[in-house]
């Protein structure tokens, strides 16, 4: 029997600022792309810190080791900044995000989680380490960003973001010549999801909630 592999995002939970621009947007899209998806329950806004394929008999202990690294990071302190949108193609289409400005504690966290999460990882895995692809024939592009993530997507090239939904291309370009008016938000908490269609967050694996008071 073939090991089970799990695609997973290290991701931060936004506040309810974020997550109100994130469905406007969301909303607007399904206008006029309603094929996309929409923000719910198994599609959590969020923020990606790390992605990995990883040995499914290991979650628990990546997610305790994990946990320590946010834990002392203390991003619930953190104040972001979201500044523009962008988008990610893939053939006609493509998936919108609101990118925000990393900072150096954040840098810092992804770094040690990059470190943490090592002895857990695969190099690469099929589509059935996702949570049920609704578009299996774009496995292979999912396959690939999560299997590249390090170096692709982390340090120096770190472009955190929320993905907001699905559009064509020709609308999307259209919408990123507007004006985006910056704002600022905060974290509500970190999470291991497993990993869905268009990179999204389907399945919580485990979940740490900041205070309110923090």
């Amino acid at each position: 029997m073939a090991e089970s592999i799990t695609a997973i995002d290290i991701l931060m939970e936004p506040d309810a600022t974020m997550v109100q621009h994130a469905e406007a947007v969301n909303a607007r899209l399904r206008g006029v792309f309603p094929k996309g998806y929409s923000l719910d329950e198994t599609h959590r806004p969020h923020l990606t810190t790390l992605q990995r394929f990883v040995r499914t008999v290991n979650l628990d202990r990546l997610c305790e080791a994990a946990g320590k690294i946010i834990t002392s990071a203390h991003p619930e302190t953190w104040m972001l900044t979201a500044f523009k949108y962008y988008y990610v193609p893939s053939t006609e289409i493509g998936v919108a995000g609101i990118v925000v400005r990393p900072t150096d504690a954040w840098l810092e966290m992804q770094h040690k989680l990059i470190d943490v999460v090592a002895p857990f990882t695969v190099k690469t895995a099929t589509n059935d380490a996702f949570y049920e692809l609704a578009e299996p024939n774009l496995g292979q592009q999912l396959i690939d960003y999560v299997a590249t993530f390090i170096p692709q997507h982390v340090g120096n090239n770190f472009s955190p973001h929320v993905s907001v939904g699905v559009a064509t291309r020709d609308y999307l370009d259209k919408m990123l010549t507007e004006p985006f008016e910056e704002f600022t938000f905060s974290l509500a908490g970190a999470s291991v999801y497993q990993l869905g269609d268009y990179g999204t967050a389907r399945k919580v694996l485990k979940s740490w909630p900041f205070s309110a008071s923090a």
